[in-house]
């Protein structure tokens, strides 16, 4: 069980998984601050952007100039998806520090997402290992749909486990295990992290939740229960995955930290200065915040109460 002495360290998502499924395109600039004022509210991890194609993802074009606009913190850590070598190479030439890696525990998922399969993708990656393992480049590892397939339906979690266990073993210092289409529900979670903690250490595996069918914060909730101390949000809100059909975008950090708030668990994060940064990047997207606690202090900011 969560103890009030605990601590969590929460990953913001953002500026890349969040902006990447957005429909209007924020210029470098926009996105720098935004990634800038994040950092100034307390997140200490922060996804920057995607050394991907632009034709596929034109919403990460110009990653490279976000992080020569972002300033050096010792306290800071900017990241940045790279889907294989030459993104790896593009990341190094940008100066990013640590990088992830992006596999799927369903083989249908993989092939519409990167057009590979899930043995293909691994080894993909091997190369990026040994590259980033000499850059000096810490590598974080993704696996999506580990709760749900949109294209098969359920998922085995001993194949989320072995997918983890893989990329866990070729060098990454942290598994994400991200519930794509936001299906699971708290004894899903529980189970899916029982399953994995056989197979990579319980304080390598971090929860990444989307708010579909409005169980992201319970997932949390039984994910911490489980053991797990990093959570991956995204401000606001934002984004979803481009090739999940009907998924609604990532829990909101405003709901994880008044969450946190309210258990006595310590994050670093300023709630009040979050609820104003994802008043002002949804301002610049045209979009409603899809965070509730935002929604009710907004409210009764309006009100005077």
């Amino acid at each position: 069980m969560t103890r009030p002495e605990d601590s969590v360290r929460l990953v913001e998502v953002g500026a890349r998984d969040g902006l990447q499924n957005e429909q209007r395109t924020l210029v470098p600039a926009i996105r720098a601050q935004l990634l800038t004022r994040l950092a100034d509210a307390g997140l200490q991890t922060l996804e920057a952007g995607a050394f991907v194609s632009p034709r596929w993802v034109p919403q990460m074009a110009g990653t490279d100039e976000v992080f020569k606009a972002l300033p050096a913190r010792p306290d800071v850590t900017w990241t940045a998806l790279v889907p294989n070598a030459q993104g790896l190479q593009a990341a190094l030439d940008a100066g990013c520090r640590e990088v992830a890696v992006f596999a799927a525990a369903s083989e249908a998922f993989s092939q519409k997402n990167i057009n590979c399969s899930i043995a293909q993708s691994l080894s993909r990656f091997q190369e990026v290992m040994v590259r980033a393992r000499e850059a000096g480049v810490r590598v974080r590892g993704y696996v999506s749909c580990v709760l749900g397939c949109p294209f098969t339906g359920q998922v085995n979690v001993r194949d989320v486990a072995t997918v983890s266990a893989a990329l866990y073993g070729m060098g990454c210092y942290e598994i994400s295990l991200g519930d794509t289409l936001g299906t699971g529900t708290p004894s899903a979670t529980r189970a899916l992290i029982e399953a994995c903690a056989e197979e990579v250490p319980l304080s390598a595996l971090a929860g990444h939740f989307h708010d579909t069918y409005g169980m992201a914060i319970a997932n949390i909730c039984a994910a911490m229960d489980a053991g797990v101390r990093v959570f991956d949000s995204s401000v606001s809100g934002l984004g979803g995955c481009p090739y999940s059909p009907g998924a609604t975008g990532n829990v909101a950090t405003e709901d994880v930290v008044y969450l946190l708030d309210g258990m006595g668990v310590r994050h670093g994060v300023n709630l009040d200065a979050l609820i104003d940064i994802g008043t002002w990047i949804d301002a610049q997207l045209g979009r409603e915040t899809a965070s509730s606690v935002a929604r009710a202090v907004l409210a009764k900011r309006r009100s005077g109460g």
